[in-house]
């Protein structure tokens, strides 16, 4: 079998790997529970080559990633629920259906994009997969108004789009000031289990919850994205921590070797070379 362009290929393989007797055994083991923790992997390692801007890698990671829509559309297809056809069509039907001011009639495109115009069709689709729900059988909780957060987001991003969802019936603060109060009162908290005479583990894990909640707010009042922003603290201390890496093999010293003392004297001399935050 040779490699394609065309994505027939790809589903044509995905179908050998899980085909039973013939194809590979750890493939055919696999469920959709299994394979999510992959699905979620891939997703961030497109985002890194971005970070990055390698192309190179990107054009890889992008190639891994779309063989995880592969994976489960082909194990959607063995249950007869779904197949690949099918996701690409969905999408494309969404597509064409958000953005009337590109793919609708003269009139529509004329309109342009008024304001409203996207909740009103995200609401249109809700209703649609609720009767498709029931004409399948398939019984529909009532929903939650923090329900349309995935709560598989990462932590920091699920907590500022809950906030963001909660903020759109009012339940806010209107500036970012009183949510620096509210960190500080969060962190005094915090400190106060911290050094309890019998410190609780569990509270104290409630307790920086709760301050990265409110920091995740306030984030969200100043408009920074805190995946984007913590991404940003990672990059900078794998910087810094290098410089000391550096000067310890200039040594001809194990990284380990050095004190904590010395280790903070070329911290602080790689923060004069990188001086970013």
């Amino acid at each position: 079998m040779l490699p394609s362009q065309d994505i027939a290929r790809l589903i044509e393989i995905m179908k050998a790997l899980r085909t039973p007797e013939t194809g590979c055994p750890w493939d055919l083991e696999q469920n959709f529970k299994t394979i999510s923790p992959y699905t979620i992997e891939e997703a961030y390692e497109v985002a890194d080559a971005i970070e990055r801007e390698d192309l190179h890698d990107l054009k890889e990671e992008l190639g891994d990633l779309l063989l995880q829509v592969v994976y489960h559309s082909r194990m959607a297809e063995e249950e007869a629920a779904f197949a690949f056809g099918d996701v690409v069509e969905a999408i494309t039907k969404k597509m064409i259906r958000r953005h009337p001011h590109v793919f609708g009639d003269e009139e529509q495109k004329a309109a342009g994009f008024p304001k409203g115009t996207w909740d009103r069709i995200k609401e249109e689709e809700k209703q649609e997969r609720k009767q498709q729900r029931a004409q399948m059988g398939l019984t529909e909780k009532l929903p939650r108004f923090l329900d349309e957060v995935p709560s598989a987001f990462p932590a920091l991003t699920e907590a500022e789009k809950l906030q963001h969802r909660a903020s759109k019936v009012g339940f806010d603060w209107g500036a970012a000031e009183p949510v620096l109060d509210k960190i500080k009162e969060e962190v005094e908290e915090l400190t106060d289990e911290v050094k309890a005479d019998t410190p609780d583990r569990a509270k104290i894990e409630d307790e920086l919850g709760d301050v990265l909640f409110a920091i995740a707010n306030l984030a969200r009042h100043l408009e920074i994205q805190p995946e984007a922003a913590l991404k940003r603290t990672n990059a900078k201390f794998r910087r810094r921590f290098a410089h000391i890496e550096d000067a310890a093999q200039a040594e001809n010293r194990p990284l380990a070797d050095l004190s904590l003392d010395e280790m903070e004297t070329h911290w602080q001399a790689a923060k004069k070379f990188d001086p970013t935050g």
